[in-house]
């Protein structure tokens, strides 16, 4: 059986990290993926470390995509572009605002020749008001809608300060405007016309913010924990020296009770150390010695998970990506895959994290394209003549791809 985007063109002009993620999504959902780089190639194709042809980073966000390079600034390149864009069911851009309507490519003109295109925008700020033209990166957006203050806030109560190395904003954006996208195409379905997406990864991180009612409140809490979740969450050491952390705060008054019936310790609600949130959170170091002492009567992980999973508190390893990757459980959900580095090696990348019933599981190769390599192939299927393509890449309307090694 297909996959269920099977038979869908995405036209993919994005860059770097919230569009092509958004795009590969849909590729990875069994969609056709043609990217479009400017001259200047896709700044994550610079990416450290890079393997072969390819940069991790460039073949994580884009293996699998056919590749066309074209200048739009040369006479006879937009309308390329805008040939290719009236075959789209999709089109992704996260350009600044107005800056592929400037080259004629926006949703009017697009939409015009091709009414059933379903065209997403993603920016910072949105196409619209006094912050559209601002530049925007994940950790500027983090830091602009709560989540640095946030994080920071976390760290500093468990007595370390530590900044956040993944770009949130953008892989968060990326995976809403795909479920926009998918919307947009289910309502296409009935009505037969697209429509334009506008996504600002502001209005997205303040929506993936699971605390946000409580930022917003006038709630004074004092030492006391606001949510469910990873407030807070402590990590112990386990019988063999493991190290692994529990979502529940020592803290909070919902979730210290859990850690008083793993440990058959009632009493504790009646030590004057731990009374109260603010006594807990003065007398945290004391309270987390409690636990762990308890901890080292176990023989080992598995006689102190069951447990902990009895008094409803999960434990999680603390690992690093590899370590991960090569336990039993990643290997049977096939987590990664591997795609060409384009000099006989292979690139890991992650795997579809979804597994379809009516579908065998088997990935379909993915190599990670050279820019412009698929130039001539795709300006043919577009009805270009090979002397037209010709003159094109002699103009330099196209970038032509560069083989190294």
């Amino acid at each position: 059986m297909p996959l269920p985007l099977e038979g869908i063109r995405v036209v993919d002009f994005s860059r770097v990290l919230a569009g092509p993620h958004c795009a590969k999504t849909l590729l990875d959902l069994g969609a056709e993926v043609i990217k479009l780089e400017p001259p200047g190639g896709d700044l994550s194709r610079k990416a450290f470390p890079s393997q072969g042809q390819v940069s991790g980073y460039y073949a994580q966000q884009n293996a699998g995509k056919r590749n066309v390079s074209i200048d739009l600034n040369v006479p006879g390149a937009r309308e390329a572009a805008l040939r290719l864009c009236d075959t789209a069911d999709v089109i992704v851009e996260n350009f600044r605002p107005g800056a592929l309507a400037s080259f004629g490519l926006g949703y009017e003109s697009v939409s015009a020749d091709n009414p059933g295109v379903v065209y997403a925008s993603i920016s910072g700020y949105g196409q619209h008001g006094a912050w559209r033209s601002r530049m925007a990166y994940a950790p500027t957006v983090q830091a602009e809608t709560g989540i640095t203050a946030n994080t920071a806030d976390h760290f500093e109560r468990t007595g370390t300060l530590r900044s956040d190395s993944l770009s949130h904003a953008d892989v968060y954006s990326g995976l809403h405007a795909a479920i926009a996208i998918l919307a947009c195409l289910t309502e296409r379905a009935r009505t037969g016309r697209g429509q334009y997406i506008d996504v600002a990864m502001a209005a997205v991180m303040l929506s993936i913010n699971e605390r946000v009612h409580v930022d917003l409140s006038d709630a004074e809490l004092g030492a006391e924990r606001p949510i469910l979740g990873a407030t807070d969450g402590p990590f112990f050491t386990g019988p063999h020296g493991e190290r692994f952390a529990s979502p529940m705060s020592l803290v909070g008054s919902m979730s210290f009770p859990f850690y008083l019936n793993a440990m058959r310790r009632p009493d504790l609600a009646d030590d004057p150390r731990f009374r109260t949130p603010e006594l807990r959170q003065q007398h945290l170091g004391e309270l987390h010695e409690v636990v762990q002492t308890w901890i080292n009567t176990f023989a080992d992980m598995a006689s102190l998970d069951a447990q902990l999973d009895e008094a409803k508190i999960a434990t999680g390893q603390l690992r690093d990506v590899r370590d991960f990757a090569a336990t039993e459980w990643a290997a049977r959900w096939e987590v990664t895959r591997q795609v060409s580095d384009r000099v006989g090696g292979s690139i890991t990348i992650p795997a579809p994290p979804w597994h379809f019933s009516a579908h065998d599981g088997t990935l379909a190769p993915q190599v990670p394209a050279l820019q412009g390599e698929h130039n001539a192939e795709l300006l043919t299927e577009l009805g270009y003549a090979d002397r037209e393509i010709e003159v094109m890449a002699r103009e330099a309307a196209l970038v032509e791809p560069i083989h190294r090694g």
